[in-house]
Order: C-alpha cells, then structure tokens, then sequence
C-alpha cells in the first residue's frame, strides 16, 4: 500500500512540475484585476469559469470535441475512452471504467489497451458513464499510470493486485 501511495506522490510531484515548468515566464501585472483560477472549484465542478470547464474527462471531451491524450509511464501515446459493463451486485448493476488505447508513435494504429479497475457503479448505465466523465484529468492520468503497471506486471507473471 505504501509503495502506491509513493507512486501516486510522485505522480503528483510530477504534474506539479511540468506545470509550473509551462507557465509562462513573464511576471503578471499587478493591473491585471483577472481573477485566479479557482482549480478546486473546477475539480468540483463549482465554476463555469473559461479555461476551467475542460479540467474533467466530460468537459474536456465537450470543450475540444474529442478525447484527451497522455504520455503513458511507458512513454507512449494513449487516448481514453469510458466503458460500462455489468458489475454484478444487485445494489448498482452497472460499473463504469477507463479503456487506454495505447496508439503507434506515428498515429498510424492501435497497438495496445489497458483497462482500469471499476471507477464507478451506479443503477444505469448512463449514471456509472456520467460518474467515469466527471473524473479530473489528473484522476484519469493516474488510472492510465496504474494501469499500464498493472498490464506489464501481469504480462511479466507478476502479482497483479495494487492496494
């Protein structure tokens, strides 16, 4: 357990990075009365504010019409589709997830997958999908990172179960 938390630090540790590395460099002016970006409010889905609707996997497949892509821990490319199946309780019948299509470097083809555990069990289908979309990107990078781990372990006869 304690090595999946250490992963997902780093994996935030990361984000945090790369982020602040792809700001831009000049000083804002202390004019500019432009209100900061409320992130936690974007993540809950408490703002309608421009540049923030695009934070989940729902809004940014509605912003930029069309789904998301991201640098695998493999270094390849991947693109993200949501998927229900059947759960099996009786409660919530449906389970919403994450497919990983892992792509060639060119973009010429599909070369691979890797799926999610379930994200979301809900009474429809439409409510378990709706649940999976209004997962931040940063959550479904770290599906798509613990994923792909999980793939390899399993393709290396390695113990497949993260907790």
């Amino acid at each position: 357990m304690a090595e999946h938390h250490d992963d997902r630090e780093e994996l935030l540790d990361t984000l945090e990075r790369r982020a602040l590395d792809a700001m831009p460099e000049d000083e804002p002016d202390p004019a500019d009365e432009a209100a900061p970006v409320d992130v936690l409010g974007a993540l809950s889905g408490g703002t309608d504010e421009p540049g923030q609707a695009d934070v989940t996997l729902g809004g940014y497949i509605q912003v930029h019409d069309r789904v998301p892509a991201f640098d695998g821990p493999d270094g390849q490319p991947y693109t993200v589709a949501v998927d229900v199946a059947e759960s099996g309780r009786d409660d919530r019948p449906h389970a919403g997830f994450l497919m990983f299509i892992r792509w060639a470097a060119t973009g010429a083809g599909i070369m691979d997958h890797a799926e999610s555990g379930d994200l979301a069990y809900a009474a429809t289908e439409e409510e378990a999908r709706a649940a999976v979309l209004d997962l931040s990107l940063y959550e479904v990078k770290a599906e798509l990172d613990a994923a792909v781990a999980r793939r390899d372990r399993e393709r290396e006869g390695g113990d497949a179960d993260i907790s």
